[in-house]
């Protein structure tokens, strides 16, 4: 194999390394495309069909939207915004049609005067409201790591790329939500133009109208950033971010609202359009895979008809998954607050040998979690973190209720606590995903 220099690579050298071998002694590249085909087989198998996943930002799509997104209209472009004379290309009437129906479906769901369907990912959706509605050297609110906080809202992230001044939201450590007193005294010192709350872990309700009538005393907004709640919020199982003082709310298709991966945004301000839809087109999406598009359209259809029985099962699994875990004696975040108003349960595994260690043994029992920053750690801590993210979305949407709550939790407990070797575990688990094989809440052909 040839001397590569891999001075500056961020990867796993090893693994790349292992990828070079296997293009290098491939007689054809015909060979190293076949070696693709069967790494995304083996994924599909394992992955799919073999592991209890519980991956919060995660879920399966349904056939018809996975039938989509490999669709002869992922080949073609479509510069610009709907309508024949704003594209930049002849020839789009039927994707007009198109994405004509995902927009106005998005806007159903989340009951929102507009929507925009052009977000390949929801950091982009990020990425678009920091453009249009801050300059740089603004300051801004937001909520660091270990409280959940995501890199996009930090320095990290967009919000850092944008030049902005960020200052922490005060979350209050026991209840797991902003600590409204100490928000009222901050905000009015610093008045930021913008407070985002956005948070990968995500358990309890924001108080927004409170905090949206802090920040309206010098003009500030409240962004909200529901990337994994998006769902939850459609479902009418979480707070109603747009109706409790947000001017802007973006997300993730792919989380709990289990259609393509993708971001989405919406907001009523008609004022807001303009600045949002410049900073989409022609700033940050131009052909935006017009086959992503209409697979979120058809999720999105999905979920009026079954959305809200899916997010009340998610968020009840969640609760009972909680529960469980807390009576084997595992500490759950929130325990006094009932666990979870979402679908994610957060342990504090720090006594286990902290969450990468018990996310990578449970792997080896086809249990897939996430290692996970809590309170109290730090952010330096990002590699090896105390806590451990579970969510029930995946789980749920192949039927499962809150008597296999139990099942799980009393594996995860002895993959915790390793009562039981890695291969025991995992052959109740082979066993109980083998019972769970038919994806629920969409249209069964």
């Amino acid at each position: 194999m040839s001397t590569v220099d891999l001075k500056g690579e961020v990867h796993d050298t090893s693994v790349l390394a292992r990828a070079r071998e296997i293009i290098e002694n491939s007689p054809s590249p015909r060979i190293v495309q076949e070696e693709i085909v069967n790494a995304v087989s083996r994924n599909a198998i394992w992955r799919g069909s073999e592991c209890l996943n519980l991956l919060a930002p995660e879920a399966p799509a349904s056939p018809l939207v996975r039938q989509l997104l490999a669709s002869e209209v992922g080949t073609r472009a479509a510069e610009g915004h709907i309508g024949s004379r704003q594209r930049w290309f002849a020839g789009t009437k039927y994707i007009d049609e198109i994405e004509a129906l995902c927009v106005e479906l998005l806007k159903k769901v989340f009951q929102a005067n507009f929507a925009d369907h052009r977000l390949v990912a929801s950091m982009i959706g990020n990425m678009t409201v920091y453009s249009a509605l801050t300059q740089p050297g603004d300051k801004i609110m937001t909520i660091s790591q270990p409280f959940g906080g995501h890199s996009s809202n930090r320095m990290d992230g967009p919000a850092g790329v944008r030049g902005l001044h960020i200052t922490d939201v005060p979350m209050d450590p026991i209840e797991l939500t902003v600590d409204l007193e100490d928000f009222a005294k901050v905000a009015r010192q610093v008045r930021p133009k913008l407070v985002t709350l956005g948070a990968s872990l995500t358990l309890f309700p924001f108080p927004l109208k409170e905090m949206s009538a802090i920040v309206s005393e010098w003009g500030g907004k409240i962004f909200f950033d529901g990337a994994h709640q998006l769902g939850l919020i459609g479902g009418g199982q979480f707070q109603d971010p747009l109706r409790e003082g947000a001017c802007v709310m973006t997300g993730s298709a792919g989380k709990t609202f289990s259609g393509p991966q993708s971001g989405i945004i919406v907001w009523n301000d008609p004022e807001l359009s303009v600045p949002i839809t410049d900073a989409i087109f022609p700033t940050l999406a131009a052909t935006h895979q017009v086959n992503r598009v209409a697979a979120l359209a058809a999720a999105a259809a999905e979920f009026l008809a079954f959305g809200k029985d899916y997010m009340a099962q998610i968020a009840a699994n969640a609760q009972a998954l909680g529960k469980a875990l807390h009576e084997r004696g595992i500490r759950v975040l929130g325990d006094h607050k009932g666990y979870t108003r979402t679908h994610q349960v957060i342990l504090d595994v720090r006594n286990y040998g902290g969450g990468y260690k018990v996310a990578e043994r449970l792997a080896e029992s086809n249990i897939i979690t996430n290692k996970n920053l809590i309170p109290g750690d730090n952010a330096e801590d990002w590699d090896y973190p105390s806590g451990l993210r579970i969510g029930t979305t995946e789980v749920t949407r192949y039927g499962m209720k809150e008597s296999e709550m139990e099942i799980i939790a009393d594996l995860i407990a002895r993959g915790v606590t390793e009562k039981d070797k890695p291969a025991v575990i995992k052959a109740k688990v082979l066993e109980l995903r083998n019972s769970f094989t038919k994806l629920h809440y969409c249209y069964q052909d």
